[in-house]
């Protein structure tokens, strides 16, 4: 993310993941990129966006194409 010039930040908080996804939500948060040990076996990303709720899961070159389309609009 950070070669492609995207901001993020990594909650490493010792929370349940929805107390996680809630705050994110509350805080305004655009997108959330959640791995857990599945994702990371798979070398995906579980993808959520504020508003539209979970887009599933994809690799990150796929997020970064999404994302950048987005950007562009």
């Amino acid at each position: 993310m950070q070669e492609q010039d995207i901001r993020g930040f990594v909650d490493l908080r010792d929370e349940k993941i929805g107390r996680k996804i809630r705050d994110a939500e509350v805080n305004k948060v655009p997108y959330m990129l959640i791995v857990g040990e599945k994702e990371a076996a798979d070398g995906k990303v579980s993808v959520r966006r504020k508003g539209q709720g979970d887009l599933g899961s994809m690799n990150v070159e796929e997020f970064v194409k999404t994302f950048q389309a987005e950007v562009k609009m």
